[in-house]
């Protein structure tokens, strides 16, 4: 299979995975909670983002990754044995440190959850064990993930994390019908993630030609490796003080307390779903963006590129939008039933806009990664980082979860505004060129859809919510369908989405 259909239908499988997620989000967990209680599961909770404290990936991934893609464009497999040599001993070198660091936290748990009883001790100790061990096992293969990409195996990689999505699942209901409990939460998970890099290694062992070579040491590339990815971990840690921190900060300054936390959860809930199904195809065009700067075909094939996949990015994020801003009030009051949770549909609409403008640009975000400029961009995420944070602990007093949401939208919006910048000015792109493109020739397709949207919300004489909703929904999407393949589509996107349809309909009278 070409690279092109890899990233098809990888993307595909992409989608489903999220579909499946989202599916068992709101009707499998909820059911799980239950089964094991509250309690618990809030254990469980307090165990794995304990362990998740420790256990970083420290940019690893995207290092295999990048460095990977680019030796595979210039055709050297040898570089490719010789870098994964150095980073497993890396991988191994950090796991140690974790290792001991875990072990020497297990002596303080009772003293730092002092507010625990003697028996949720007892419990989250076990809890603690088991989730720490397989953290511990599985963290060296946190790079396959980047191995796969980089030799363009995304239907393979998305099967095997379709895979471990549904054997959590299905295991944990069989599991808790026969009346196992809490034990069999993070069994089941580490056994799912075990089986996992199980078949990982067996599709590398097999789809590529990798022959580690252990020996190889290389004090310029093992620079060159930490240098990458103490930048990206630096990226990563700001990220942390955008969602990470926001909810102790509305605890701590907002008069609203807990009831603050928890419009805001909500929001962030519905956040990372739309943030997930946007980017379900982020990180596919690694290998193809190294191979056209390899070729020196950057000036003339990135930005046509670019803006083909930006202008679906910007299709799929924004009837997401759309459609939340249209009917997301009526999904968190009728469709969850939480009716005391208005406020958090103003709250994740503040959150969910910014990635409209921003997530389409990721071909250049990937850019960025592949020629090692990932610096610039931890300076403009450490600067988002502590606007936000200072942004939050003013509006947050006043306004509560609304004012922490206002402040991550001001954040993104600049983060947004100065990786554009970047993109113009260090790589060179027509970042004018692809807002005109993209955004200006979609957007009122957008606004139109937006408005049928109201319209049906305010006009639909429909009394059960769940129908109403759902033909709400139905209407919404057609009506944006209709009209970018009537008015909207470029010939590219015609002829692709035609292509589909005439592939369906084969496949129906076959």
């Amino acid at each position: 299979m070409n690279s092109s259909k890899q990233i098809k239908f990888g993307a595909v499988m992409s989608y489903f995975t999220i579909a499946f997620n989202m599916v068992a989000g709101l009707l499998y967990t909820p059911w799980m909670i239950e089964q094991i209680g509250q309690s618990n599961y809030g254990l469980y909770t307090l165990a794995t983002s304990l362990i998740t404290l420790f256990v970083m990936d420290f940019g690893m991934s995207a290092a295999v990754t990048r460095f990977i893609s680019k030796y595979n464009a210039a055709g050297d497999q040898r570089a490719v044995n010789n870098f994964l040599g150095i980073v497993y001993k890396l991988y191994l070198f950090i796991d140690a440190v974790i290792l001991i660091a875990l072990i020497g936290v297990s002596f303080f748990i009772e003293s730092i959850y002092d507010n625990l009883t003697t028996s949720e001790l007892d419990t989250f100790k076990i809890l603690y064990v088991i989730v720490g061990l397989f953290s511990v096992i599985s963290f060296p293969f946190t790079n396959l993930n980047g191995v796969l990409t980089a030799y363009e195996r995304f239907v393979d990689l998305k099967v095997a994390d379709l895979f471990h999505k549904v054997f959590i699942v299905v295991t944990m209901v069989v599991a808790l019908v026969l009346g196992y409990g809490v034990y069999a939460l993070v069994i089941v998970n580490a056994v799912a993630g075990i089986l996992t890099i199980i078949i990982k290694l067996v599709i590398i062992q097999i789809k590529t030609s990798i022959k580690i070579n252990w020996k190889f040491k290389d004090k310029k590339m093992l620079k060159e490796i930490f240098g990458f990815s103490a930048w990206t971990t630096i990226s990563s840690l700001a990220q942390r003080l955008i969602f990470n921190i926001t909810p102790s900060i509305i605890a701590a300054v907002s008069a609203t307390g807990s009831v603050g936390v928890a419009i805001f959860g909500l929001a962030q809930t519905i956040e990372g779903y739309i943030y997930t199904f946007a980017t379900a195809i982020n990180g596919m065009f690694m290998p193809r963006i190294s191979k056209i700067i390899h070729d020196g075909k950057k000036e003339t094939d990135l930005l046509p590129l670019m803006i083909r996949i930006g202008r679906i990015q910007c299709m799929i994020i924004g009837i997401l939008v759309v459609g939340f801003m249209a009917l997301g009030k009526s999904f968190i009051v009728d469709i969850w039933n939480k009716p005391d949770f208005t406020q958090s549909y103003i709250c994740a609409g503040l959150l969910i806009i910014p990635s409209f403008f921003y997530l389409p640009m990721q071909i250049a975000h990937t850019t960025l990664i592949v020629e090692n400029k990932v610096k610039l961009q931890a300076y403009v995420f450490v600067g988002m980082g502590v606007l936000n944070v200072v942004l939050s602990l003013l509006l947050s007093k006043h306004f509560g979860a609304i004012g922490a949401s206002l402040s991550i939208f001001a954040a993104y919006m600049i983060r947004t505004v100065a990786m554009a910048i970047i993109y113009q000015k260090s790589l060179k792109l027509d970042m004018v060129k692809f807002f005109k493109e993209t955004f200006i020739k979609i957007t009122p397709y957008l606004l139109v859809t937006f408005l049928v949207g109201i319209a049906m919300e305010r006009f639909n004489p429909l009394s059960n919510d769940l129908v109403r909703f759902a033909v709400n929904g139905a209407v919404l999407v057609g009506c944006f369908g209709v009209l970018m393949l009537v008015k909207g589509f470029n010939q590219y996107e015609r002829n692709l989405v035609l292509g589909i349809f005439k592939k369906i309909g084969k496949n129906i009278k076959d």
